[in-house]
């Protein structure tokens, strides 16, 4: 061990040895001393050495080059530990391989088009996205990124507090507004963090060093993936797969947008209002009920059969493997005018108007879908509100409701979860064709809101 280990009786009855093991340090040898003579032997490049005579001696001498192993492996296994604790951060701040251009994945138009309505109105509520494996989920979800604007929060402040929110505000930066502190800013891209599965609670929620705050008569939190999300985008592969207590404190954070840390007597409360975007595979798994719900929309993709679109997508991933420079300056300008769209969309959302009759009829359409709550409805008005906004218009439209009502409620008719499936656009559209006489619209591809509107 570190601080030294004393050991007797390890050799025969006939010898009276005294056995010293003190590994990584070459000061500080093992020695062994027995009856006769001794002979000292160098275990390990730690250091470490015993004095060797007799064939137990031998054995014994054996045993120790492996227990004075054991200090470098444990140091490199700590280092290992570390290196991947930074590669996670990394993975969390973005700050891994650029992510694939979101203007050049081939189709997908609906994934592509439920982010953006997303990114124009976060209180939506997230997407999930379920597809069959290699389909461009992940790749179209990560290149999101690039579209995302900067946000103006308040310097060194690790939840990204908003100046102008109290409600996206620390405890802290409350505080200080309460005693009349100036507020310093800066700016700094949307937070977007990938969550691991194997991520543990406290890694998620944050931890309280309660030795620290004793001492320090403070809380002393170590903020966790909540703390760093707030006002941003958490993203889950695999989301399916995520473990039920992840799941819990998810629900927890997601319903009232604060995240609560209990440890031994401290309690600390910080804000953390996100979007929450998933993907999963239908075979590896449902999602539980209570999180699905909580997902604003969901969109199914499966893989394209057109021998064309196939030889599209090879093209242009052989390309992004050879020369990602290429690509990246070859769509830059697309993201970019993307990520203007979002912005100018958000200004516009507050001035976009709702027609009562249009509203009537999606409380129609959810009623006779016997959709649970009032959460239906009320994602359905704000989805039809971005996409008008992003269409650069100040009223809804019929077109706009019937365009986002499949992705607004499919996933909320499940009854059985056993027997139902999260696919439920056949029921969706039947009720639509009641209603409104129509059913959704085609797709169309997502570029088309990057063209100059008419005169």
């Amino acid at each position: 061990s570190r601080g030294g280990t004393s050991t007797r009786g390890m050799l025969p009855s006939s010898s009276t040895p005294m056995l010293a093991v003190r590994c990584g340090t070459a000061a500080r040898p093992a020695v062994l001393t027995s009856q006769g003579s001794s002979i000292s032997t160098p275990l390990s490049r730690s250091g470490s050495s015993v004095s060797s005579g007799s064939a137990p001696h031998r054995r014994l001498a054996t045993v120790l080059a492996a227990a004075a192993a054991v200090q470098p492996f444990c140091r490199r296994k700590r280092h290992q530990v570390r290196r991947t604790a930074c590669r996670v951060l990394a993975a969390e701040e973005g700050e891994f391989a650029k992510p694939f251009p979101f203007s050049a994945v081939v189709g997908q138009e609906e994934i592509k088009l439920a982010l953006l309505l997303n990114l124009v109105d976060p209180s939506i509520g997230g997407v999930m996205i379920s597809g069959e494996r290699g389909t461009g989920k992940s790749t179209t979800v990560r290149g999101m990124v690039r579209l995302l604007p900067d946000i103006e929060y308040v310097e060194g402040d690790p939840y990204n507090s908003d100046p102008q929110d109290v409600s996206l505000m620390s405890e802290e930066v409350k505080e200080q507004l309460e005693k009349g502190e100036e507020l310093k800013t800066t700016k700094k891209r949307t937070p977007f963090v990938e969550l691991p599965l194997g991520a543990t609670e406290d890694r998620v929620t944050g931890t309280i060093d309660i030795e620290r705050a004793l001492k320090e008569a403070g809380k002393a939190f170590e903020p966790g993936i909540l703390a760093r999300v707030n006002r941003g985008i958490l993203y889950i592969d695999e989301c399916n797969l995520l473990d039920d207590q992840l799941v819990d404190v998810l629900l927890d954070s997601a319903a009232g947008g604060v995240n609560t840390v209990e440890r031994e007597g401290v309690s600390v409360r910080h804000p953390a209002r996100f979007v929450l975007i998933g993907t999963s595979h239908p075979d590896e798994g449902d999602l539980r009920p209570q999180l699905l719900d909580r997902f604003g929309l969901t969109c199914s993709i499966r893989t394209a059969l057109a021998a064309e679109k196939r030889m599209e997508v090879l093209s242009r991933a052989y390309e992004w493997s050879q020369s990602p420079e290429k690509i990246e300056a070859q769509w830059a300008s697309t993201d970019e005018a993307f990520k203007d769209l979002v912005v100018e969309a958000r200004e516009r959302l507050k001035d976009v108007k709702m027609p009562r009759e249009l509203a009537l009829k999606i409380s129609k359409v959810c009623s006779k879908l016997n959709v649970d709550g009032l959460r239906g409805d009320i994602v359905t008005n704000r989805a039809a509100r971005a996409l008008a906004a992003l269409e650069r218009r100040t009223e809804v439209d019929e077109e706009d409701v019937r365009r986002v009502t499949v992705l607004c409620l499919q996933h909320r008719l499940r009854k059985d979860v056993v027997s139902d499936t999260l696919d439920n656009t056949a029921l969706v559209v039947k009720v639509l064709l009641q209603e409104f006489g129509k059913g959704p619209p085609p797709v169309r591809p997502v570029m088309r809101f990057l063209e100059p509107v008419a005169a």
